[in-house]
């Protein structure tokens, strides 16, 4: 058995990504913070901080931080049903999620916000690739997550939430330049697109379905969904943007597809620790209300 103080130091280490800040958010000095992660260190025998800026998990370290979580989350259901257990100085515990980008910037910030009306509950949200997000999952880092993986995550649940619409946009001096002799492979492999980091993938899965083959892309990269399309906008590059984000401006001509009808559909699914709690219960209902009113 765990003594929950340690645990809970853990993660607040983690959380916070300084043993000083830790300190803080515990009430305690940085010294017994310190000396609290390594006494868990020591009893468990394998290393659960790894020392930096910001201070982050090992692989170890990030299953107990779930793991706290878990624990807090179900500490959080026993004050419900027996308020006496309750103090003044009890604080909700976080639900961290992981969520695509452009999941964040359309549809699911109404799910948040939501869930953060009932006051129960922290939001600690992180942002990553649809690609990516269920390797949080994986390590123990969230304990839900938006993402393009339909396989459940050992230890998780999965519901599929429908599909989030891209589409290739440009603005027209930049179709004009680049695409004045029509978008195909020879345009495609100088003109310069836009992607989001290193994960994003989109504009190459778009360009193989359009040539049947894969193509180099020459691209900036520009880690913000808004940042994105703003880039689009002052001719940039193009890009595969949700449509969703760019409808109103497609409509004023502000952006134009670079083909129009060729759309490109990502399926999102709901994955979710498989923990009898309500509160993860009312967000994945959250979610999925959303979810049903936003994607295809």
């Amino acid at each position: 058995m765990i003594d929950t103080h340690l645990l809970q130091t853990v993660a607040a280490v983690v959380r916070e990504g300084s043993f000083e800040r830790a300190a803080q958010r515990l009430h305690l000095t940085p010294s017994a913070v310190s000396q609290r992660v390594r006494l868990l260190e020591d009893r468990l025998g394998t290393a659960l901080i790894l020392r930096g800026l910001p201070c982050t998990a090992t692989e170890a370290g990030a299953k107990l931080c779930r793991h706290a979580d878990m624990v807090g989350l179900l500490e959080d259901e026993l004050r419900r049903q027996l308020p006496a257990t309750a103090s003044a100085s009890t604080a909700h515990s976080s639900l961290r999620i992981a969520v695509n980008a452009d999941s964040l910037a359309t549809w699911f910030l109404p799910a948040l916000a939501e869930m953060a009306q009932a006051g129960t509950a922290w939001l600690d949200v992180t942002v990553a690739d649809q690609d990516q997000t269920a390797e949080g999952l994986r390590r123990g880092h969230v304990l839900a997550a938006v993402t393009s993986q339909a396989a459940a995550v050992p230890g998780c649940r999965s519901r599929k939430l429908g599909a989030l619409r891209y589409v290739a946009t440009a603005s027209p001096r930049f179709m004009a330049r680049w695409f004045g002799r029509g978008v195909n492979a020879e345009s495609l492999a100088v003109a310069p697109s836009l992607v989001f980091n290193q994960d994003d993938r989109l504009q190459e899965r778009w360009v193989k379905r359009l040539l049947r083959r894969s193509l180099a892309l020459p691209a900036h990269r520009l880690p913000s969904s808004d940042a994105f399309v703003r880039a689009a906008l002052a001719d940039m590059g193009w890009g595969m943007n949700p449509l969703p984000l760019v409808a109103p401006l497609l409509a004023s001509g502000a952006l134009v597809e670079l083909l129009p009808d060729k759309p490109l559909d990502v399926p999102l699914y709901w994955q979710v620790v498989m923990l009898d709690v309500p509160l993860l219960d009312e967000l994945s209902a959250c979610v999925l209300r959303h979810a049903r009113l936003e994607l295809s």
